[in-house]
């Protein structure tokens, strides 16, 4: 059976003790890791792996070892309680040896948790799981976070209230951090609010989010974006001073301007979901632009990451400033 979206969520938070098994599949293994530790700490409870009820295998054991699956995953446990086997990074190479295991499963067994990598359509692991009455295959893609993913993860750290303002944030912020960073954040905050009662507000995640680019970085991004010509050179003078990489540089605004296009293409139901103090400042700047000029600056962006990244012999960091001065001119 597949797991996709809300429900996978929800099954992640509260798996079936009686289901055979679950595969957990994706590209970013830090989401994939996650998940898999929320699935077998729901399972077995915090004390499972201090009672040895829960036993790792990595796939590639199984090469050599078939059998070892199907003997810990019948194995009496000298603890009483549930029992979960965790079978890391399989893969295609594995399907028949976890196919023999799921089908001599039965009722009082570990249940089996696997984890794999990015796996195609024609995955025959995927769809070993896929077709299993009892057991589920759940795929992890880069998509952002959802409001009940983001929740349950502040319900995990021991945030229970929060403001509107402050969960737009949040939101922002998970799409801007990798899963893991999003949640030492969340968990940082938790501990920055323990024994206050007052919900989580704007300014508590302002000041507790890691900043994404260095503050000069920001500075001159900005400076682009709002128009201010005469302001790039000096602030990219200062950027040089300090070793600052042209390929960052132009990272970073191609990130700034995909989030101001997003905006000005009406993503987020036709409201801007910036984060920051600064977030009011890119609304405007979204506005100025348009969805038409913003198009025209990403070109323009691509264009230089490129040619940082070629052979080229121009001076990087003139390319840089020279590109966000055309950037700075633009909306005129």
């Amino acid at each position: 059976m597949i797991l996709r979206g809300i429900e996978a969520t929800r099954y992640f938070a509260k798996p079936d003790p009686a289901k055979t098994g679950l595969l957990i599949f994706g590209q970013d293994a830090m989401r994939v890791a996650l998940k898999r530790q929320e699935v077998v700490a729901a399972l077995i409870g915090p004390e499972g792996p201090a009672e040895m009820r829960l036993t790792r295998l990595p796939a590639a054991d199984l090469r050599k070892d078939p059998a070892a699956l199907l003997d810990a995953l019948t194995a009496t446990g000298f603890f009483p309680g549930p029992r979960v086997v965790l079978l890391e990074e399989a893969g295609d190479f594995a399907t028949a040896t976890i196919g023999a295991a799921l089908k001599d499963w039965r009722p009082g067994d570990a249940q089996l948790v696997v984890t794999a990598g990015g796996l195609t359509g024609k995955s025959s692991l995927k769809k070993l799981f896929e077709a299993h009455p009892n057991a589920f295959a759940a795929g992890l893609y880069d998509d952002p976070p959802s409001r009940e993913e983001i929740e349950a993860t502040l319900k995990a750290s021991g945030l229970s209230g929060i403001d509107a303002a402050a969960m737009a944030d949040l939101s922002a912020l998970a799409r801007d951090l990798d899963p893991g960073d999003f949640r030492q954040t969340v968990e940082k905050i938790a501990l920055y609010k323990w024994g206050d009662s007052s919900p989580l507000s704007s300014a508590d995640v302002a000041a507790l989010a890691p900043a994404s680019i260095e503050a000069e970085v920001d500075d001159v991004l900005h400076a682009a974006a709002d128009g201010r010509r005469d302001e790039i050179g000096p602030l990219m003078r200062r950027l040089e001073a300090q070793g600052a990489s042209p390929v960052t540089l132009c990272i970073g605004a191609m990130r700034h301007f995909r989030a101001l296009h997003q905006a000005a293409a009406g993503g987020g139901g036709g409201r801007p979901a910036f984060f920051g103090p600064r977030k009011e400042q890119m609304q405007r700047q979204a506005q100025r632009w348009g969805m038409f000029r913003l198009e025209q600056a990403l070109a323009l962006l691509l264009e230089t990451d490129l040619t940082l990244r070629s052979a080229s012999r121009a001076p990087q960091m003139a390319l840089m400033e020279r590109a966000l001065i055309r950037l700075a001119m633009l909306p005129r």
